[in-house]
Order: C-alpha cells, then structure tokens, then sequence
C-alpha cells in the first residue's frame, strides 16, 4: 500500500511564509497527479493547487500570485511554498496522490489522502 507523509505546517503571522511537503511511498507505478486541499473550520474541503507529472499546474483563484506548488520526480515527492498568507488561509491542509497501481488485474487508477498538516495565520 501507499504512504504520504506531510510536514511543514505551523503557526505564523499574516504576511509570513510556510513551505509543506508531502513524500509518497509504496506500491506506486506512475504517479499522475498530485496536489493540495484544505479544510477550513466550519467549511468544507477545497481545492489549492494540483501539479501533473509533466508539470501542469492549476491554482484556486484565492492563492494566485501568493502560493507555488513544485515537485521532485526523484524523490516523489510535491511541495508549497506558501507566501503572503493571510488569516483565511487558515487550515488543515491535506496532500492529495492520484497514482497507478500495479496489481493482479493490471494497471489501476487511485486516489490517495495524507493525514494532514494544521497551518494557522495570526493576525
């Protein structure tokens, strides 16, 4: 099975800068996609950014311009570098892995969901 480990979170000021990272491992054949959600208190889970292996990139609009995503093939591995953050970036920021597995059946497609980093902007 997969494993991703995220690191990175913390507390800061507004204006300040985090960098997270999220490391996977397994019984992983291709890793297709790999990207960043958070969860809000009191919202529900959205979008931050994703990166492709090829290296496409989408961003939510409320972090254009402040927040980069990147990756190291080598070491399948996805960063993001977090700068400008403001208290509404506040939140649990999950390490999402779309990858194909290898198996009995042949080649299949899954998601994969890492267990979370808290990041909180002070005023």
């Amino acid at each position: 099975q997969v494993q991703l480990v995220e690191s990175g979170g913390g507390l800061v000021q507004g204006g300040g800068s985090l960098r997270l990272s999220c490391a996977a491992s397994g019984n992983i054949f291709r890793i297709n996609t790999m990207g960043w959600y958070r969860q809000a208190p009191g919202m529900e889970r959205e979008l931050v950014t994703t990166i492709t292996s090829t290296g496409t990139t989408n961003y939510a609009d409320s972090v254009k311009g402040r927040f980069t995503i990147s990756r190291d093939n080598a070491k399948n591995t996805v960063y993001l570098q977090m700068n400008s953050l403001k208290p509404e970036d506040t939140a649990v920021y999950y390490c999402n892995l779309r990858y194909t597995e290898l198996g009995s059946r042949g080649l299949r497609d899954r998601d994969y969901w890492g267990q979370g980093t808290q990041v909180t902007v002070s005023s």
